[in-house]
């Protein structure tokens, strides 16, 4: 199998299954052995190459365990070491990781719970893992970007030595990214100060500081939203994809409650929302690269949101789910009507399932 759709494949599998997941060694099972075998492409029943509860006692902890080593040409190339899919990542979670790190060939290490990897490798001193991770996989929000990367290390094309010479600046670009990830969701009072001192010419107080939070996340989103339109016009290959609105800011507390004509509500007290309504142009302007605008509608339910070919309810597109206060997720059918749940910590991570979207309207066309 391809790589990529191998990787896409268990992504799959994760986003559906990982909630039924509960311990470490169902962890393994489900997600980390295919990750090693259909990813990486070793044979997780060939000890020469992959050796479960691997043992060094040389200068370490008699009977510590690793809970997969992987051998290339006769060597132990890269330690993984194992969490519950719902369990933390960090070093203090996983120091025989560190320790086996010093004491064997292995210069790639790999924290894992089936759904995120972070590999190390020693950047900062010889033979010592090193506190952060070079590249991280995040099986529910892959960056394509680290795919090159991550490829060298499968069995048909592994390049160790590519990828450590590459490890210093992998590990800055991805730490980078985060913090801009970071910062995008809610704004620090540093990277708003930095901000605002570079376009207002007064004096940094508290209370210039409490308005130009609200100044700066605006500016974010509407940065956001404007590159999300100039890559989605991008993919579908035309110009003429409908512009999806501003992120919808925080509504202000002294507004009239009934100026909004986009919100309605009906007898049965069911009300179409700000964020469903922003979620439905998303979606209509993903789908529309499928069947035609104006065959793309809505309905309002109270557990659900539907967007529907035709007005049809039994053509459906994809459901949202935001009536939770601390959940929003989104529903799209494969052929037999199933729903698959993703979940989005923002309205704007709909794109992240444009491919799936488009399946769904496809059907319909």
């Amino acid at each position: 199998m391809d790589f990529n759709d191998a990787l896409t494949l268990l992504a799959d599998k994760v986003s559906k299954q990982w909630g039924s997941i509960e311990t470490e060694e169902a962890t393994k099972n489900a997600f980390i052995m295919p990750f090693i075998s259909t990813v990486l492409g070793y044979d997780v029943f060939d000890p020469r190459e992959v050796i479960p509860e691997f043992t060094a006692d040389v200068g370490v902890k008699k009977g510590e365990k690793i809970d997969y080593a992987i051998a290339h040409d006769d060597e132990i190339q890269i330690l993984i070491e194992c969490k519950k899919v719902s369990g933390e990542l960090t070093l203090e979670h996983a120091s025989q990781l560190y320790r086996y790190f010093a004491v064997t060939s292995a210069r790639v290490a790999i924290l894992t719970n089936g759904r995120v990897y972070n590999f190390y490798t020693d950047l900062d001193a010889p033979n010592k893992m090193d506190a952060k991770p070079f590249l991280v996989l995040d099986l529910t929000d892959i960056d394509p970007t680290i795919l090159s990367e991550l490829k060298k290390l499968t069995k048909d094309t592994f390049d160790l030595s590519s990828i450590v010479t590459a490890a210093e600046e992998l590990k800055y670009v991805g730490a980078i990214k985060r913090e801009v990830a970071t910062e995008f969701k809610e704004p620090t009072p540093e990277f708003v100060k930095l901000l605002t001192q570079r376009v207002y010419d007064g004096r940094f107080t508290q209370g210039v500081q409490e308005k130009f939070t609200g100044l700066v996340d605006k500016a974010l989103r509407q940065f956001l939203n404007e590159r999300v339109n100039d890559r989605l016009k991008a993919a579908l290959g035309s110009g003429d994809v409908p512009a999806v609105p501003a992120i919808p800011e925080a509504p202000d507390p002294e507004a009239d409650p009934d100026a909004d004509a986009d919100v309605a509500a009906n007898d049965d007290g069911i009300e179409t929302t700000a964020d469903e309504l922003f979620a439905f142009r998303i979606i209509k302007a993903i789908a529309c690269a499928e069947i035609t605008p104006e065959r793309i509608a809505y309905r309002d339910a109270k557990s659900y949101f539907s967007v529907l070919a035709d007005d049809n309810n039994r053509k459906p597109i994809a459901r949202c789910y935001f009536n939770a206060k601390s959940t929003q997720w989104l529903g799209i059918p494969d052929e037999d009507k199933t729903f698959t749940r993703y979940d989005l910590d923002a309205i704007e991570d709909i794109y992240r399932y444009s491919n799936q979207i488009r399946e769904a309207a496809k059907r319909f066309a």
